[in-house]
């Protein structure tokens, strides 16, 4: 069974692993138990994710991490939403009469909440990193999926349109591109509130 206190112990395939393969897959590993566990949660089921999208993804055939990156998180998206799914189906249905709302946020970019994908990866696996995940976990279940695989992941609206579709159940299937953006934007309204909260803080 795998520790979750250190879920990278069991990531790394027990076959050997080409040389100069090493530090991809223990780069990719961090890279994608942190995105897994902000989908589900920190824990085993987080470590299983990595290890699914590491063996699908044929990591080792890809010398360049970029490729292996794409590959992998797109991989470990839609099996965190397959488990999702069967946590709890409802929970990632489309918001029902969802409309524009008056946020402070009018573009679906992480610009617009002043933060860069940069300065996010850095809050996520920083000195923050408490207060983030503790924010996301406050979030229902289909905005946080939709603010990581947007901000996080970098999966377009279309893109996370078909992976909620194909992944998230039946209930899932009334998402679209414009529904996505705007619960997108909804994230990052409360994410720009939670920086501001912590500079008052400071």
């Amino acid at each position: 069974m795998l520790n979750p206190a250190k879920p990278l112990d069991s990531l790394i395939p027990l076959q050997p692993i080409p040389s100069g393969l090493e530090e991809l897959f223990d780069q990719l590993a961090v890279e994608l138990y942190s995105l897994a566990s902000m989908l589900v949660g920190e824990g085993e089921e987080s470590a299983r994710l990595v290890e699914t999208a590491i063996a699908n993804a044929e990591v080792s055939a890809c010398y360049n991490l970029q490729k292996a990156r794409e590959s992998s998180r797109r991989i470990l998206g839609a099996a965190a939403l397959d488990l999702l799914a069967l946590r709890a189906p409802e929970s990632l249905a489309a918001p029902l009469g969802l409309a524009p709302a008056s946020t402070c946020i009018n573009d679906d970019d992480l610009a617009s909440a002043g933060i860069s994908s940069e300065e996010l990866e850095k809050m996520i696996g920083g000195s923050e990193r408490d207060r983030v995940r503790k924010w996301l976990a406050s979030l229902p279940t289909y905005m946080r999926v939709v603010f990581v695989l947007r901000a996080v992941d970098g999966f377009t609206a279309a893109e996370t349109v078909a992976l909620l579709q194909a992944h998230g159940g039946p209930q899932a299937a009334t998402w679209t591109p414009e529904a996505v953006r705007e619960v997108f934007r909804q994230g990052l309204c409360s994410l720009a509130s939670q920086l501001l909260h912590a500079s008052t803080e400071r």
